[in-house]
């Protein structure tokens, strides 16, 4: 007998809690904000739910290890290896089509790991998480991770200039732009605060 749906999220859930950073940045509390929306999203328009909710929960898995310098590779590139091992690991008897989208969505998440989303539910988990780095949370996160790598002033505001104010363009659903549309308003306004009253 094949192992319900809510008991195998238990047990990813549970994996990514143990796998996740343990800060503001990349935390479990980012994976349950990108968790949450994807779901939004994803009953909007007609996505596989139960794809969305493991993918969210194994995003990120694998930036504890991108962080150390492991072999220079894009965290999202083994989120989805860490992933895989994990999923054939347990007896889940999810369907081959099933596990081959939801190691696609965590590979193409990621910008910088040049895979592009094909399916509905890897769009919405790259769209989303790029959503997470813009509003209020986005600013927070923005300043935070800055501050982690020693950066200052400067640094906030050329992140903002070079990724954070790009994000909008590189979504791939309108549903997500809409939202996006929303939150930059948030970026923008600090943004021209902060260059005008800092001088740089």
């Amino acid at each position: 007998m094949s192992m319900d749906k809510q008991k195998i999220l238990s047990i990813v859930k549970q994996f990514a809690i143990e796998k996740t950073a343990k800060d503001d940045i990349h935390g479990f509390s980012h994976v349950i904000r990108v968790l949450d929306l994807c779901l939004d999203i994803g009953k909007k328009l007609g996505a596989n739910l139960h794809v969305l909710e493991i993918t969210a929960l194994l995003h990120d898995i694998g930036r504890g290890n991108e962080e150390q310098g492991i072999n220079n590779r894009n965290h999202a590139e083994i989120s989805a290896e860490m992933s895989l091992d994990f999923i054939k690991s347990r007896d889940f008897q999810i369907s081959q089509v099933k596990l081959d989208n939801i190691i696609h969505c965590i590979r193409a998440h990621s910008f910088s790991n040049k895979t592009v989303p094909k399916t509905l539910e890897a769009k919405i988990l790259s769209d989303v998480d790029k959503l997470d780095a813009l509003g209020a949370i986005g600013l927070y996160r923005t300043i935070g991770f800055t501050i982690k790598n020693q950066g200052g002033i400067e640094q906030v505001i050329e992140h903002l200039e070079n990724k954070i104010l790009k994000l909008r363009d590189q979504l791939y659903l309108e549903e997500s732009r809409k939202i996006a549309d929303e939150r930059k308003k948030i970026i923008v306004n600090f943004y021209n605060k902060i260059k005008r009253e800092s001088n740089i």
